[in-house]
């Protein structure tokens, strides 16, 4: 029966799917031929979808994997040709080719299917994805498919997918990840997703499964591309090598910033988790070679050991405690672990050594790896103790003090691990330096080195490394015993200064263990040590008996008693017992000792026996508490003074006094508090603050007052107790104000009153690191208050409210002896910043009279908005600020206004600034200067934010927090107050913001100059430089140049800016010897536009003539602007309508320069030698392969003083180089020696070596910094040592070479002695050698000069100069001067 066009109609209005269609068919007419199969397809394609037919055979696959029922499949060659025949029907309707449409429609239902917000898709989307995958490889067989049309349809305007949607186009073979990763901008999209798959936390098990196979892919492919190498190891495919080792470096510094953030918690730490766990041997397969994963594995450990080197070795040694096994970042020793599991340990301690020797790297990171490595590998001990060998040896043969301080670093690390792990300090420091073999004792000079390194690290030294050293001190022999003496001294001294005694320390101490951690007192971790060891071996160890000689005071006076400590003896002998036995037969117990021992033991056991029925010491002290207050609310006073003594005794058995405390409480430096003194301290602070509570709600004046003094003043009675109760207050303050509610706020702000109140009796607090001496209680508690967001600033607000009123309502005493000032200034800081209303200036009208209520501050709404108002009206709150301790000051407004998170501030960015404007104009600038403010004078207050904000970011760091920003656009606004204040069009007359700015900050340097050359101080002028910079470029450039008068015209003044630039600028220019491109062109910018009011005509002349000038006394700024024109002259070209004359000879000099480069001649532009010179420099950096053509060129035209000027700027980038070697370039040195074959003839060329030049050569010591200046007899040399023979014996005939050359010996030679030479990596010559060659090519040039080469009077300057330093080359001069004597006499 044939299908009529009513059937098909029919067919098609019931909208049944083509599988039942198909189906139907099937069971009616199961014998049907191919004809009418053929008009069966043919009636379904015209009245097709080709998206519902691929969603519908899609589908109908997926139903196949569960269905049993194959009555209802089609074919799957059905399906193939009805999709093929649909897609060929479509392309041909619009005209496009097959795998256009395919593309097309494909990436359609595609982006159906992962429309999705989670990284991983749901199951039935990924089951649904996999079925369309499967039909796309069909598709792709038969050439309906085109990989590379699908990828860019999928990823047009670089909407990349999902990267499961790139791992399922990789796995069905449709798409290679290797192509993916070769498309434009896949970094950002591949980074991003890598960092959101790993962060995504799945919640089954298969989604898990799904994202580590994900995971898995992706890390494989980057490996394998990335680190795969070919013949002679270069990379398949650089750029895609470059690619996967960009990615793969961004997620390990993501990870590791996770670290450095302590994030254990945050999406960040889950991510960083989950990125370490995929490091695994499993990596190795078909896409990782073995060779590679071990490639990939050495690259990561080496970029985490010299991620963000900061600390120095001095804070190194200070920190190294710290960064223990146990102390480290999970997440850090998980990828140690991780990395090293593909190494030997030969092979993983060779590659450390490398990473020591040749990277500047992250202390912290290398030690806390030695300290997992050695943990997790028992094998690791023995190769550690072979590199601490090989390190010392290799030390002492070249007395290399990076090698022994690597040495001293990596052995402490492993003591700090504990015995079990390796060596205590004491035990390897013997055994390396405590025989006649040790390396040291090969001579005096090891000898010295030794103890001159011990020496230098005596100001940073933890107090146990020096009484190792002092107790086991190294071996010397006798002769040069007074040495080892004084260095003795000067520890012992060193422990004088740190209160520290040398009896403190055990004799079993392990130095791996910081006193302020110690749990137990020295004396009783050693009496269980000689305990043990007298149970396992019988015997009395050898270091009691030495104990009892050597060190008798502390043997009696602290290992005796510890031992005799009274207690119940058992009934059956002890091993404490036997060992005490021993002892006394051994008659190191004194008798008296010993008969007072055995009296307080039997009196302990009759204790014993009627005691068993008493309650427990915490039982007791909570009865007590509860009875205090009981007595407080009822108003009986008479008893309350014994109850609170009762407690006080309660305490001090709980908590009983430290045996090693020190004079102040180290707030961040004492390890964590006992856990029974924390319950102590919760249970008392829980107590006070539902004791205050209870009274206040009584008459608030009085009953409280008597009670809460004495309770805090039991509480500071007790060292334990009061140290356990600071720590928990900062605690408190500082990290748990969200939990904390208006009990807590009142209970506490009064307790922090009272401890004000009792400061007399409380020892001082260190707030290490951040004070530089101990504070008051008080201070130190209100350091802990925040005010960086909203939620702390609320918090410190209202606390800082309840102490003051409740200050003022107690009011028997002076205010300012009962509340503390730390607590007032933040009230003032915080009241006017939240409350807009306290900025109204306050009138005597307004003021109240009566104290108040500082009850009502902790309430809700409005009401602690209110009680702020009326104390802020207060007027004994405002007498305070009249005393000088009560005066909030500018720098501590600004310290705590840079410490504001901008995006979690109270105020709104308009609020903020309406803020700033009331604090600068309103509250600072009227106040007097004696009182904190600037007297009316906004250029003082522009001198104070500067100096203000230059000490925050010099002290602190760089504020990352952004109101830096507000406080930039405040500085800028008063520049411009004072730039347009003047009233007279006289340019003498108006205000010079430059010359103030700029001497602020000579005085700022100078104080910096003017103390002892040391690293600290050159790192703070840096640092100053470096805020200043930052500091000069948010400020508009033409406020550093004003007007003079020439006669009756204006000029541009640039004295100061031209002093400034050659004063500091240059000193911090770095390796490029000049100043930033930013910098330049800031300055620039404010020649061409210090000229705003005049005309065109005068704006060009002045700036002609300023050029002019700064040209012949500022070359930096010349050679600089140069340099960089570029990239500036775009931004300048556009401040003016008309060029400047001078920029356009500067543009000639660049054309002139190219053109000279390539060999033509050309007419030189009529500029300064050095201007021309610069441009040569830049052309020359800027080609790729430069001959040395225009060498000859310029010859020709005469043009010596450029060539000279330009070997100046090849020297200085050359010496460069030398100092650090990852800018070294061959061409500077092959130009330079391309130069001075040219130059040789002439002396011109020995001008860039002398220092203190005048006449035509005079910028080239202007050009360097000074440090730079005085290395140039180094750079002489290295360039001399590398030229011909031929080349010296013409210089040699230079007059006056031999002059320079001697002097420039000199210098090197004393740079070396002096210790000025410059620290170099292992593949570069060390300065001794370059010592040795330079004198060896001096001597041979001494030899070959003629007689007339030097003078007499200069011979004899030399002779003079070289007599205590090389009598070698003394007397070198004197034989050839003897030999240059001719008969007649030489009056010279």
């Amino acid at each position: 029966m044939a299908l009529t066009p009513s059937a098909s109609c029919s067919l098609m209005s019931q909208k049944r799917p083509a599988s039942s269609l198909f189906a139907g068919r099937a069971v009616k007419r199961p014998k049907c031929g191919p004809p009418l199969q053929e008009a069966a397809l043919k009636l379904l394609l015209q009245h097709q979808s080709v998206d519902d037919l691929l969603t519908e055979v899609s589908l109908n696959n997926l139903d196949t994997t569960s269905s049993t029922t194959e009555a209802h499949v089609i074919p799957s060659a059905v399906s193939a040709s009805l999709l093929i025949g649909e897609l060929k029907r479509e392309a041909e309707h619009r005209n496009v080719s097959l795998t256009t449409v395919t593309a097309a429609v494909l990436v359609q239902r595609l982006k159906e299917l992962t429309n999705t917000k989670e990284e991983i898709l749901p199951d039935s989307c990924r089951a649904q994805l996999c079925v369309l995958l499967g039909s796309s490889r069909g598709l792709l067989s038969q050439g309906a498919l085109c990989p590379k049309l699908l990828w860019n349809e999928l990823t047009r305007g670089e909407k990349f997918p999902k990267l499961e949607v790139a791992f399922h186009l990789h796995s069905y073979n449709i798409i290679s990840f290797q192509y993916i990763l070769e498309s434009h901008g896949v970094r950002p999209w591949l980074v991003s997703e890598l960092k959101a798959l790993c962060s995504w936390s799945p919640g089954e098990v298969e989604t898990k499964r799904v994202q580590r196979r994900v995971l898995t892919l992706v890390l494989q492919v980057l490996v394998g591309a990335g680190f795969d190498v070919g013949q002679e190891s270069v990379p398949l495919n650089k750029r895609l090598s470059g690619l996967c080792c960009s990615a793969l470096d961004h997620m390990l510094f993501w990870l590791l910033e996770a670290v450095e953030e302590n994030e254990t918690t945050l999406p960040a730490a889950t991510g960083a988790q989950t990125w370490i766990e995929l490091f695994d041997t499993a990596l190795c397969g078909t896409l990782v070679s073995a060779d590679a994963l071990q490639r990939f594995f050495t690259h990561c450990l080496t970029k985490t050991l010299t991620h963000q080197p900061r600390l120095t070795v001095s804070s190194t040694i200070t920190l190294q405690n710290e960064w223990t096994f146990v102390k480290a970042s999970p997440l850090l020793t998980k990828l140690f672990c991780q990395l090293t599991v593909v190494f030997s340990m030969e092979q993983l301690f060779s590659d450390l050594q490398q990473i020591l020797s040749t990277h500047e790297v992250n202390w912290r990171h290398v030690l806390s790896f030695l300290s997992t490595v050695l943990v997790c590998n028992p094998s690791a001990q023995t190769t550690l103790t072979e590199l601490l060998d090989v390190l010392l040896k290799a030390a002492f043969q070249s007395y290399d003090l990076e090698s022994v301080i690597t040495a001293f670093l990596l052995a402490r690390q492993g003591a700090l691990e504990g015995p079990a792990v390796f060596p205590s300090y004491s035990d390897w420091f013997k055994r390396c330096f405590g025989g006649s073999s040790s390396p040291h004792a090969a001579s005096k000079k090891a000898l010295v080195f030794l103890l001159k390194f011990l020496s230098d690290l005596v100001p940073f030294e933890p107090p146990q490394y020096l009484k190792v050293h002092i107790l086991h001190p190294p071996f010397v022999p006798m002769k040069h015993r007074s040495l080892l003496l004084e260095y003795v001294s000067l520890a012992k001294t060193r422990l004088a200064d740190l209160k520290e005694s040398l009896e403190d320390m055990g004799l079993y101490e392990h130095v791996s263990a910081a006193s302020a951690e110690q749990t137990q007192c020295q004396e009783v971790q050693d009496v269980e040590k000689a305990v043990s060891l007298f149970e396992s071996t019988g015997r009395i160890s050898a270091t009691v008996m030495e104990a009892s000689i050597f060190r008798r005071p502390y043997f009696l006076t602290r290992f005796l008693p510890a031992l005799l400590a009274p207690r119940v003896l058992p009934a059956k002998a002890d091993a404490r017992m036997k060992f005490i036995e021993a002892l006394k037969k051994a008659e190191k117990i004194p008798p008296v000792q010993f008969s007072s021992y055995v009296a307080s033991c039997q009196k302990d056991r009759q204790k014993d026996r009627v005691s068993d029925s008493h309650n427990s010491p915490v039982d007791v002290l909570r009865g007590q508490l509860n009875s205090i207050r009981d007595l407080a609310l009822s108003g009986d006073q008479s008893e309350l003074p014994a109850q609170i003594s009762k407690m006080s005794h309660t305490l001090s058995v709980l908590c009983p006094a430290l045996s090693n405390q020190t004079d102040a409480v180290q707030l961040h430096a004492d390890g964590p508090p006992p856990d029974l003194h924390v319950q102590v301290v919760n249970m008392v602070l829980r107590s006070f603050c539902q004791c205050v509570l209870d009274t206040s709600k009584e008459d608030p004046h009085t009953k409280h007052i008597s009670w809460a003094f004495r309770f805090v003043l039991a509480l500071t009675e007790n060292r334990a107790v009061f140290s356990c109760l600071v720590h928990r207050l900062w605690d408190l303050l500082h990290n748990q104000v969200s939990s904390l509610g208006a009990a807590h706020v009142l209970g506490l702000a009064v307790l922090l009153v009272h401890l004000h109140s009792c400061s007399s009796h409380c020892p001082l607090v260190e707030l290490e690191p951040t004070a530089p001496s101990p504070v008051c209680v008080t201070e130190a508690l209100c350091s802990g208050l925040r005010c960086d967001t909203h939620a702390h600033m609320l918090f410190s607000l209202r606390f800082c409210l309840v102490a003051v009123c409740y200050g003022m309502c107690r009011g028997e005493a002076g205010l300012d002896q009962i509340i503390p000032s730390s607590v007032y200034k933040k009230l003032v800081y915080l009241v006017p910043r939240l409350l807009p209303h306290a900025r109204m200036s306050v009138c005597d009208e307004s003021m109240g009279e009566h104290p108040v209520p500082w009850t009502r501050a902790t309430e809700d709404g409005e009401s602690w908005r209110k009680s702020a108002l009326s104390l802020w009206r207060d007027a004994a709150f405002q007498s305070l600020q009249l005393k000088p301790q009560f005066q909030l000051t500018f720098s501590e407004w600004l310290h705590n206004e840079l410490q504001v998170c901008r995006g979690e501030d109270a105020l709104s960015d308009p609020e903020r600034q309406e803020y700033h404007e009331w604090v600068f104009m309103e509250l600072f600038l009227p106040r007097p200067e004696q009182d904190g403010g600037f007297g009316g004078e906004v250029t003082t207050l522009c001198c104070k934010l500067i100096n203000s904000v230059l000490d925050n970011e010099v002290n602190n760091g760089l504020n990352r927090k952004g109101t830096e920003l507000d406080i930039f656009s405040r500085l800028q606004a008063c520049m411009y107050e004072i730039w347009l204040s003047g009233h007279s069009d006289s340019p003498s007359h108006r205000p010079q913001v430059g010359r103030l700015v700029f001497e602020l900050l000579s005085q700022r340097l100078s104080s910096v100059h003017s103390a002892s050359p040391s690293t600290s101080s050159e790192l703070l002028l840096h640092r100053t430089m470096q805020s200043w910079n930052r500091m000069l470029l948010a400020l508009p450039a033409t406020l550093f140049l004003h007007d003079t008068e020439e006669g009756d015209r204006s000029a541009l003044e640039c004295d100061l800016f031209i002093k400034h630039i050659n004063q500091h600028q240059r000193m911090v220019c770095g390796a490029d010897n000049l100043l930033a491109c930013h910098t330049t062109t800031h300055f620039i910018k404010g020649l061409l536009c210090a000229g705003t009011r005049c005309r065109e005509e005068q704006k060009l002349e002045r700036f002609n003539k300023a050029w002019s000038r700064i040209s012949c006394q500022c070359p930096l700024l010349i050679v600089s602007t140069v340099y960089w024109w570029e990239h500036m002259s775009a931004t300048l070209c556009s401040m003016w309508r008309r060029y400047p004359q001078q920029f356009v000879l500067l543009s000639q000099c660049h054309q002139w320069a190219h053109k000279v480069l390539c060999g033509q001649e050309e007419n030189t532009p009529s500029a300064p030698s050095l201007q021309l010179a610069a441009c040569l420099y830049r052309a020359l950096h800027d080609c790729e392969l430069p001959n040395n053509v225009y060498i000859s060129v310029l010859q020709q035209e005469q043009q010596t003083e450029i060539l000279v000027f330009l070997l100046s700027l090849c020297v200085s980038r050359y010496l460069s180089s030398l100092l650090y070697p990852e800018k070294k370039s061959e061409r500077t040195a092959g130009t330079c020696t391309a130069l001075l074959s040219e130059l040789v003839g002439t002396s011109d060329w020995l001008s860039i070596f002398k220092s203190g030049e005048r006449g035509v050569y005079q910028p080239v010591s202007m050009l360097v910094s000074d440090d730079m200046s005085r290395l140039m007899p180094w750079a002489f040399y290295s360039l001399l040592c590398q030229q011909s023979s031929e080349f010296l014996h013409k210089a040699v005939r230079c007059p006056g070479f031999v002059y320079t050359a001697v002097l420039c010996y000199i210098s090197l030679l004393r740079l070396f002695i002096d210790g000025h030479t410059p620290k170099l990596t292992s593949n570069q010559v060390e300065p001794s050698q370059v010592v040795v060659q330079s004198k060896k090519l001096l001597l041979r040039c001494l030899s070959q000069m003629s007689g007339s080469a030097l003078s007499s009077s200069q011979c004899r300057q030399l002779q003079d100069l070289c007599a205590e330093l090389d009598p070698e080359v003394t007397a070198a001069l004197s034989f050839q001067h003897n030999l240059s004597l001719s008969p007649e006499m030489d009056f010279l």
